[in-house]
């Protein structure tokens, strides 16, 4: 039994420390295989070039440009709480936003078009 901060542990009878044979065992086994399921649609998301002047146009309009769900909530003027942006947890996001890039400088450099409407 071992005493600490008032509180008794008591150490079960069985429990036996690990040794070396059973830690070879272990670290000899073979690794873990982790699939990223998500890694055949990144490339596809990756490899997508813009090459149309509509779908560029959609492209930008329907990715936004910031988080739409980052908000501070203010009451009676005071900021109260801050919900951080949520974009980042989404598994696809560095793709949809190097899609969207594509999609404007397809627009500004194909076709010579002002994006400040998209920003």
């Amino acid at each position: 039994m071992l005493k600490t901060n008032n509180k008794n542990l008591v150490f079960p009878v069985f429990i036996q420390p690990v040794t070396e044979e059973v830690q070879e065992f272990v670290t000899r086994q073979l690794p873990k295989f982790k699939f990223d399921w998500l890694q055949p649609l990144r490339n596809r998301i990756d490899a997508l070039e813009i090459n149309n002047r509509k779908l560029a146009k959609l492209v930008a309009k329907v990715i936004p440009a910031q988080c739409p769900f980052e908000r501070d909530i203010v009451v009676f003027g005071r900021k109260v709480a801050h919900i951080p942006p949520m974009c980042k947890l989404n598994p696809l996001y560095e793709q949809f936003v190097g899609l969207r890039f594509r999609a404007l400088c397809y627009l500004v450099d194909k076709c010579g078009e002002d994006i400040q409407s998209y920003c």
